[in-house]
Parts: C-alpha cells; structure tokens; sequence
C-alpha cells in the first residue's frame, strides 16, 4: 500500500474481501514473492505479469475491428514465460470454484489451457516470422465466453461512456461545456481547475510518445473536463485519471485514462532469476512497450507521462471495451475459456521470446503432458492457498471494520 492514495486502502481491502478470487486479483505483490522462491526454467519471455480469467477482453483495433486479447499489463515485465502460465491457472481454478465447478473440471479447463499452448507454440517454431506477427485466433467467435464479450464489446462506444460519466451542465454554470463528469465520491471525483491542469499539462510529454500520425488525431481534439477514478482491484488507491476530449463536436468524445504505474511487482526478484534486468527509465513506458509486444493490435493512443514526478500510462477508456466474468465460465464454458487463454498466452511469448526453447522445454506431442499435470497440481495447491489468505484477510478486524471514505483527489501530489 506504500504510495498509494490513504482514503482508498480500505476500499482495496473491501474489494478483496469479497471472494477469494477477488482477493486473487489484488495480491499481485503476494504471488509475484511465491513464484520468487520457488523454481523456474529460466527461459525468459515478456510477460503479462497478472494473468487471470479477467484481465483478457475485446476491444476496438486502431482499424476499427473487434479483437479479443490480453488487456492488461501493469505488471508487465520479462521474466520466466511460465509465471504468466501459473498466474492464469490458479485463476481458472478459483473462477471455477466460484462458479461451483467440480474439482476435475477445475483440472480440466487448466489441462486445456496447457494442452493449446503447447501446441500453438510448437506451431509458432514452424512459422515464418512474419506470419507470427500477424497470427490471430479465428475461433474465438465460437466461444462462448469469448462472443459474449465481443457482444457486450459493440455496446461499450464513446457515446454510451459519455452518458455512463457525464452530465450535461446548465448554460448559467459555463459559457463552455455542454457536459461534465459526475460526482460519484469516492469512485467518480471532477478535479478542481489547478489539478486538473496539472493532469493536462502532462499531455506535451505524451504526445511525444505517440507515433507521429497519431498525434495529429490527437490534436483534433480540445480537453473538457478531468476526474479521478477508482479502477480494478489491483489498481484502487494508485492515481487514475480520465480525460474528457471532444473532436467533432459533442457526439464525438474521446475518454483517455492516465493511470499511475508504480513498478511491476516482479522487478524487486528479477534479479535473483539469472536475469539481468534493466531498470525502467519510465514506468508508463514499460508497460506500453509491453503491450505492444504482446499484443496483436494496440490502443492507437497508448502512450505515457509525467505527473509531479510519478510516471503515467495513457490509454483510450472503455472505447468498445469488454471482459470475461466469472460467473459467465459456467459448464464447459470454462474449459473453452481455458483453450483460448492458454493460445493467447502462446501468441504473445512467441511474439516477445524464444518461441523455440519454450517449445523445447515443454514438448508438442500429445504424450508428454508432463507439464499440463503439473501446472494443474500447482494451480490448485495456489488455489487452496489463497482461500486460506482470503479467510485470514476475513477475519482480520483490522481492515474488514473499516468503512471506505470519499477519494481524494491528489493530481499533483
């Protein structure tokens, strides 16, 4: 919690008392640790860093086309390929438990997942380079989960975040806008005018880490209003703000989010892995170059900043965006689910690694499935370990008896 903004503690620890899976995904910090001690193959690829049931979704490509990927790279960092296989696996397992799932059906989806990834990544050592730079996963429509995201994902335009976020204002408040974020302390906050000039003069440093045509669209559009937002589970008490632009007029906005990164939780172990890391100039920067690396397509404005000496990613806000609930992985769902994880995993190792000794090291037959089982073994002995976490963290009186208080809103601080 070092860093983070004190009024919104409580509410992390709220978020994560609500199920072990919720408690799964703020303890990040925890995991990174435990795969720390134990050990590793030594192959290093980039990697997602949280890998879990929620943290791949659709989203708009920079051609306008839906695509279903990784989205969300935080703790993005190179380290052991295998760590992202792990973190995804005890989350399969945990989103089964939470749906009620027997304990085989559990070992199943992960078996799945292990099974496509194998085979994807002996596919990719037969493939031209640049045919696995442009590889994507054709099926997705037909999973479930999968096309029930990409649905949900059509709904989520600009428009719908601008009703969901804002409200019009009246003539006699401004001679200027015609709309304004809400208050919805502490989730939702407008920032006063000096901090919310400090967010956007941060935007000079970003545009420049935009590629040069991008700027121009950039340009084409006039800031209106800036909040403070609280996101995800992981990320509550760390800074994230939104950023109201209109382009062509009020049916035109544009939401850019710029969210604190304070370092992936991997980077204080990396260097007892045999690796020899080197230290992120910029912490914003780190984690777009990551997406970029093992995403298929990326947010056209993914960039970074600084504020007040603390480093930003920036990116589009929920520009046709769409993720997997748990609850939707019922039945077969989730072993369908699991497949497609386990090949969207292989596709951003190989584009970022050495698709090559991944391969070697795991095997591509359908008989050596060593692997498969023990990556199930370890994702349900992790399982059972984080329920006993979340029971300790349910009984502590310490921070279940605190109540969550309204955000502050520190831009420049």
């Amino acid at each position: 919690m070092r860093g983070r903004v004190p009024s919104l503690v409580a509410l992390k620890y709220e978020r994560m008392l609500v199920s072990p899976f919720g408690f799964f995904r703020g303890a990040v910090p925890v995991m990174a640790a435990d795969l720390a001690g134990l050990p590793n193959t030594g192959i290093f690829s980039q990697i997602c860093g949280d890998a879990h049931v929620r943290n791949l979704g659709a989203y708009a490509a920079p051609d306008g086309r839906l695509i279903f990927d990784i989205n969300d790279f935080d703790e993005t960092c190179a380290a052991p390929f295998e760590w992202d296989l792990k973190r995804m696996a005890a989350s399969l397992v945990l989103a089964g438990r939470e749906n009620g799932q027997k304990s085989s059906a559990c070992r199943d989806a992960v078996h799945s997942m292990a099974v496509n990834y194998r085979r994807l990544a002996a596919t990719f050592t037969r493939t031209p380079v640049v045919e696995l730079a442009r590889y994507q996963v054709h099926r997705l429509e037909r999973v479930t989960p999968v096309s029930e995201a990409l649905q949900k994902a059509e709904r989520e335009t600009p428009l719908s975040t601008l009703g969901r976020f804002t409200e019009a204002v009246s003539p006699s408040k401004t001679a200027h806008a015609r709309r304004r974020f809400k208050k919805e302390p502490p989730l939702l906050t407008p920032l006063p005018l000096a901090q919310s000039r400090a967010v956007l003069a941060s935007f000079a440093a970003y545009r420049n880490s935009l590629l040069p045509e991008r700027r121009h669209f950039l340009d084409q559009y006039v800031p209106v209003d800036v909040a403070f937002k609280v996101v995800g589970t992981g990320s509550v008490g760390l800074r994230d703000y939104l950023v109201y632009l209109e382009g062509n007029g009020e049916t035109d906005p544009l939401f850019l989010q710029v969210k604190e990164e304070p370092g992936s939780a991997y980077a204080p172990y990396l260097a007892t892995q045999g690796a020899e890391p080197r230290a992120a100039a910029h912490q914003g920067q780190r984690v777009a170059e990551g997406q970029r690396a093992m995403q298929w397509q990326s947010d056209p404005f993914l960039g970074w900043t600084t504020i007040a000496n603390r480093d930003y990613l920036v990116r589009q806000l929920n520009d046709h965006k769409a993720s997997v609930n748990p609850e939707e992985l019922q039945g077969g769902g989730l072993a369908e689910y699991a497949a497609v994880c386990g090949e969207l995993l292989a596709r951003g190792h190989a584009r970022s690694g050495d698709v090559h000794l991944i391969t070697g090291y795991l095997g591509a037959g359908s008989k050596q499935d060593k692997f498969d089982r023990a990556l199930a073994a370890f994702a349900e002995a992790y399982a059972d370990q984080t329920e006993i976490d979340w029971h300790a963290l349910v009984t502590s009186q310490k921070h279940a008896a605190v109540k969550p208080k309204a955000a502050a809103t520190p831009a420049a601080k």
